[in-house]
Order: structure tokens, then C-alpha cells, then sequence
């Protein structure tokens, strides 16, 4: 008996094992018929499509589902041109729906950076169906890439209202406002885009600028800094940064963030042109020259007749060269005070010279004294000019206005520039001597100060 029982067990062994192997190999034919039968469908759908259109090339039965293949597949170079032919006919035949057909144009040549023709379709299938999320959606990127801020953002904000559960619609709604300078309305939505994607470089920097525009210039300052090594928004927000540091008076900041912003690979030109100018800026303010006619002779190989650069180039390399032109131009008020004096003392060498008043103007320094001299003694006044372009007659005409007013015996206007024919005309016969660049350089060499 008991061996009857173990051939019996033995017997429903073998056949479950089998069953198992035929079941495993009746499931991978399975999944294998599938993936085959996917891509027969899709041989099919091509085969049958273009023999349909090799003898009617405008068949929309061959069209229609060709086009859905090619898009399915976001093979948009492929779809494209089956959609443009299917928009043409779609008001000739029922069977073709107008809205998709235009809607997936759009989407195509939007893809396809085709910008002109993606807004022809997208506002002809929001004319036909002005509810749906993906007209609007589609029809506001075509706007932005046209650089159309104003319509994107309608655009954008219908699409949000229709589902604002969908992924990825703030970020574009909040960059067509940055676009269209509506700084202080595209904060929270941009706020809201980083919550969803915090490594979105260029929504961050959109944000640090519009607050920058806002007058929250220390919040972007932080943004500015931390996107600095940024390789695509690094060299913006080293501008940037350094503007904001000049601007507070951070001279040594404002250089670090421009020389960071130039290390930097791959620099656009125009910030490359900006960050030397800027950079050449401070060196001048703190008196280093000869660093900042580096800085400008690197954007005039690069870019002839950048702004102003040539005129500074002449000005600076002149100022590199005498000491006390320099410190004339760029000192502040105090040095500046007391280097007049020594001037007003240079200029009569030879004489008694009493300072009796000094007044520091916004845009000169005064200085009243009495001079004796053997043969005579006299009140006189000095206007000292910082500006190297022309004076005006205006100007001095209020400084004859100031000669009368404290009764002055004589005035001497001194700028490192040039005074108008027009002054010249107007002292004629006054008690106003103009001294220009010229003769102020004279005197210059005449002094000595300790820097």
C-alpha cells in the first residue's frame, strides 16, 4: 500500500511542476504578444496611413490617425505638418475636429519653437474652445516666447483658474509678469513657484530682482550672493550684487562681486562689458587707477566705443601720471579743501595770503582770503570746479553775483576742464580771471602734499 502512495504523490509532483513551467511560459508569450502587438499596430497604422495618402494625400482617414500616432509619440517635426494639413481641411469635413486639430498644431510648432505660426493656430482653437486648460496654457507660452509678456499673462492665469491643481503653470505665469516689469504683483507667485520646484535658477533670480526693484534691495543682495557661482545666473547676479554693494557705499563688496562674476566661464558679453565698467568704477573711487585702465582697456578691445570708455581711457591715463590731478579729481572733501589752499597759497608764491573762510558747495569748494603783497593788498575769492567738462555761463554768473554780495576785489573760477565761449564773453571788463586745465596743471606741479 505504501508504496502505491508515494508513486501517487510522486505522479501530482511532476504534474504541478509542469503545470508551473507551462504556465510561466504561457505568461512571457503572453506579455511578449502584447509588446508585439503594440508595435504590429503601429506598423499598421503607419502602413495603411500612407498607402491612404500616397493615392489622396488630404484623406483624413489616413491623416487623422497618423497624426495621433506622431504625437502620442512627441515626434512633433513629424505630427506637425499632418496637423497644419488637417487645420486646412477641417472646415471642409465633420470628421475632423477643429479645435484639437489647431490646439495640437500649436502644441507641435510650439515645441518646434515655430513661434509666429503656433499663435495662429492656439488663438484660432481659443476662439473655437476658450475653456480648455491646454488652449490657454499653450497659447500663453507662444505668447512669452514672442516675447508678448502682456498676453501671456491672461493666458496663464485663465489656464491656473481652469485647474490649479496643475504642475508647472505658476512658474511660466510668474516669469511673463517678471517679463512684463510688474515686479511687485509677480512676487508671490514666483514665491509660490520656488515651493514647488526650489531649484529653479532662474525663477530665484527673477525673484531677487523684482524684490531689487521693489526697494528690498538687502533680500535679493542674500539671493544675488548665494547665485553667484550660478554658471548661467552667476554672472547677472554678480552685477547685480556689486550694484547693490556700490550703491551702499561697500566699495570693497562691489569689487569682490565683480571680479567673482568674471571668473566665471562662458560670460554673456554685454555682462562682461558691464562687469569691467562697473569694476573700473571702484578702482577709480579708491584711487587704484592704474587697475581700472586695465579693466577699460579690456572692454575697448573687445567692444570699440563701449559708453563713455574712450574719454575715461584719455582722462584716467593722465591722471595715472600726475599725482595731484588725481588727488584733485578723486579726493574727498577734506583733502580736496586742503589742497585748494594750498593752491590759493601757490598762487601768490610771493606774498602774505590770509584764508579767512572756506564754504564746501555741492559742486565746488570756495575759498576767501586776503592777500598783501608790497604794492598792494586785496580780498579775492576762489571757486574751485571738480567737473572736467565746460562751464557754463550761468555759473559764472552767480560767482560775480557772490564777488558783489561780500565785496570781493577780485575772483579766480578754477576747473581741470574748460570754461564756454559764452564765460569767456561774459568776464570780459569784470574782475573774474577763468582758470582752465592748463594753467591748473601748472599750479599743480608747483605743490607738494604728503598722500
Amino acid at each position: 500500500m505504501l508504496p502505491v502512495i508515494i508513486a501517487v504523490i510522486f505522479c501530482l509532483a511532476v504534474i504541478a511542476i509542469l503545470s508551473l513551467v507551462g504556465g510561466k511560459k504561457s505568461g512571457g508569450s503572453k506579455g511578449g504578444s502584447s509588446r508585439n502587438s503594440v508595435q504590429k499596430n503601429r506598423a499598421q497604422i503607419i502602413r495603411d496611413s500612407t498607402k491612404k495618402l500616397s493615392h489622396d494625400p488630404y484623406n483624413t482617414q489616413a491623416l487623422l490617425p497618423l497624426a495621433d500616432l506622431y504625437f502620442s509619440e512627441n515626434l512633433w517635426d513629424k505630427a506637425v505638418n499632418l496637423y497644419g494639413t488637417l487645420v486646412d481641411l477641417a472646415a471642409t469635413h465633420s470628421d475632423v475636429d477643429p479645435a484639437l486639430v489647431c490646439l495640437r498644431h500649436g502644441i507641435c510648432c510650439v515645441k518646434l519653437k515655430r513661434t509666429p505660426e503656433a499663435i495662429k493656430s492656439l488663438v484660432t482653437a481659443y476662439k473655437l474652445k476658450s475653456d480648455s486648460f491646454e488652449v490657454n496654457y499653450y497659447l500663453g507660452q507662444a505668447c512669452y516666447a514672442n516675447n508678448d509678456f502682456e498676453k501671456a499673462i491672461p493666458c496663464f492665469k485663465k489656464a491656473y483658474t481652469i485647474n490649479p491643481e496643475a504642475s508647472g503653470i505658476t512658474q511660466p505665469l510668474g516669469m511673463a509678469m517678471y517679463k512684463a516689469k510688474k515686479f511687485r504683483d509677480c512676487l508671490p507667485v514666483l514665491r509660490k513657484a520656488l515651493n514647488d520646484n526650489p531649484q529653479d535658477k532662474e525663477c530665484l533670480f527673477a525673484m531677487a530682482d523684482a524684490m531689487q526693484e521693489c526697494g528690498a534691495g538687502d533680500k535679493a543682495l542674500k539671493v544675488f550672493v548665494h547665485l553667484r557661482p550660478d554658471p548661467v545666473y552667476g554672472p547677472k547676479s554678480c552685477l547685480s550684487a556689486g550694484v547693490i554693494h556700490a550703491r551702499m557705499g561697500q566699495n570693497e563688496e562691489a569689487v569682490q562681486d565683480y571680479e567673482i562674476g568674471l571668473k566665471l566661464k562662458d560670460i554673456p558679453t554685454d555682462i562682461f562689458l558691464e562687469l569691467n565698467y562697473r569694476l573700473a568704477q571702484c578702482y577709480f573711487s579708491t584711487n587704484k587707477i592704474a587697475m581700472g585702465l586695465q579693466c577699460l582697456t579690456t572692454i575697448n578691445n573687445t567692444v570699440p566705443n563701449y559708453k563713455d570708455v574712450s574719454t575715461l581711457i584719455s582722462r584716467y591715463k593722465e591722471l595715472n601720471q600726475n599725482t595731484n590731478l588725481q588727488l584733485y579729481l578723486t579726493s574727498g572733501t577734506s583733502d580736496f579743501v586742503v589742497l585748494c589752499r594750498n593752491l590759493v597759497s601757490k598762487y601768490y608764491a610771493h606774498s602774505f595770503v590770509k584764508i579767512s573762510d572756506v564754504e564746501v558747495q555741492q559742486e565746488s569748494v570756495e575759498i576767501l582770503c586776503e592777500v598783501e603783497t608790497p604794492k598792494w593788498e586785496d580780498t579775492e575769492l576762489f571757486r574751485f570746479y571738480k567737473t572736467t567738462g565746460s562751464v557754463g555761463e550761468l555759473f559764472v554768473r552767480d560767482f560775480h553775483a557772490k564777488l558783489k554780495d561780500k565785496k570781493v576785489d577780485r575772483g579766480y573760477c578754477v576747473t581741470p576742464g574748460t570754461f564756454s565761449e559764452e564765460a569767456h564773453k561774459y568776464v570780459e571788463g569784470r574782475p573774474i580771471d577763468l582758470i582752465e586745465k592748463s594753467q591748473l596743471m601748472q599750479l599743480l606741479k608747483k605743490i607738494t602734499l604728503n598722500r
